[in-house]
C-alpha cells in the first residue's frame, strides 16, 4: 500500500500534468480559433476568384489551357497534410490509414502500374510515409510544413503547378482533413491539377449571366492569369482547413487529459484521505491504549 508521502508525490504530479494540458487547450484554443479566423477572411478573394471565373464561363467562348489539359494518368502525387507536432490525439495516424485507402483506390482507377509520389507535410506525416515507401511507392520531400508563411506555400504551389506542367505528374491530389467543427473534422480528397473545368462550371454563379462583361484583352487571355490564382486560393484554403483541424484535435485530446488527470486526482485525493483518516484513528487508539495502562 502506498504512503501518505507517496501519495502526496502523485497528487502533486497529477495535479501540474491537469494544469499543464489545461494550459495546452487554452493555446490551442486560440490558434484554432486564429486559423477559422483566416478562413473567413480567404473566404471573399476565393469567391472574387469564382465571380470573375464566372462570368467567364457563362460565354459562348472555348478556353485553352494547360493547367485543365486532362491526359493519361500514368504518375499521380499525393499531397498529404498532417501535422509537425504530436498531442493531437489520432489526427495524423487517421490521415496515415485514409492515404493508405487512398493509394489503394488509385490503383483501382488508373491500374497497378501507376507511379504514386507521396508528398508529406509535417514531420509527423513524413515519418510515417517514409515507412511505406518502394512498391511504385515514391515519397519526395518538401520544406512546406505547418508553420510556413504564404510565401512558402505559394512557392510550394507554383512547383506541383511546373511538375505537372513538365509531365512529371499527371494528376496532384490533396489528401486533409477538412475543418467541421471542434468535435469533427472529415478525411477530404480534392483535386488540385489539372484544374476540374467541369468543377468550375458546376460553381458558375447563375447570376452572372444576366451581367454580361467586357473582356481585354480577351476572355481566354483572363482565364489563364485567373486560374493560376485559383489554384493558389485552393492550397490556401485546405492548408489553414488542416491546420485548424489539427488545433481542434488537439483541444479534444487535451481536453481528454484533463478530464482524465482530475478522475486520478479526485481517486488519489479518496485514497489519501481514506489512508490519512487510518492514520489518526491509529494514533487516536494508541494514546487511549497508553492512558487505559496507566
Amino acid at each position: 500500500m502506498a504512503t501518505l508521502r507517496e501519495l502526496k508525490t502523485r497528487i502533486g504530479s497529477v495535479a501540474s500534468t491537469q494544469k499543464t494540458t489545461s494550459a495546452m487547450k487554452m493555446i490551442s484554443s486560440s490558434k484554432m480559433r486564429k486559423a477559422t479566423s483566416q478562413l473567413q477572411q480567404l473566404s471573399p478573394y476565393r469567391q472574387m476568384v469564382q465571380h470573375v471565373i464566372s462570368h467567364l464561363l457563362v460565354t459562348d467562348q472555348q478556353f485553352d489551357s494547360p493547367l485543365i489539359a486532362e491526359r493519361d494518368v500514368k504518375r499521380v502525387a499525393l499531397v498529404a497534410f498532417g501535422s509537425d507536432d504530436g498531442l493531437c490525439g489520432g489526427f495524423n495516424v487517421n490521415i496515415f490509414k485514409q492515404l493508405l485507402a487512398t493509394i489503394d483506390k488509385v490503383r483501382k482507377e488508373y491500374g497497378t502500374q501507376v507511379g504514386i509520389t507521396v508528398v508529406p507535410v509535417g514531420k509527423k506525416m513524413t515519418k510515417a510515409v517514409n515507412k511505406i515507401a518502394g512498391n511504385g511507392i515514391q515519397v519526395e520531400t518538401v520544406t512546406l510544413n505547418t508553420r510556413s508563411n504564404s510565401e512558402e506555400l505559394y512557392a510550394f504551389t507554383d512547383l506541383m503547378k511546373t511538375r505537372f506542367l513538365e509531365h512529371a505528374f499527371d494528376r496532384v491530389e490533396m489528401c486533409y482533413m477538412r475543418f467541421v467543427s471542434t468535435s469533427r473534422q472529415v478525411f477530404t480528397r480534392e483535386q488540385l491539377l489539372p484544374v476540374s473545368y467541369q468543377g468550375l462550371a458546376d460553381n458558375v454563379d447563375p447570376r452572372a449571366a444576366n451581367s454580361p462583361c467586357l473582356f481585354e484583352p480577351d476572355a481566354n487571355t483572363i482565364f489563364n492569369t485567373v486560374l493560376p490564382l485559383h489554384i493558389k486560393s485552393m492550397l490556401q484554403d485546405v492548408f489553414i482547413q488542416s491546420t485548424a483541424s489539427e488545433q481542434s484535435a488537439r483541444v479534444m485530446a487535451m481536453q481528454a487529459a484533463s478530464e482524465n488527470a482530475k478522475e486520478l486526482l479526485d481517486e488519489l485525493q479518496l485514497e489519501y484521505n481514506k489512508l490519512r483518516q487510518e492514520d489518526i484513528t491509529n494514533e487516536l487508539l494508541d494514546i487511549m491504549g497508553g492512558q487505559v495502562e496507566r
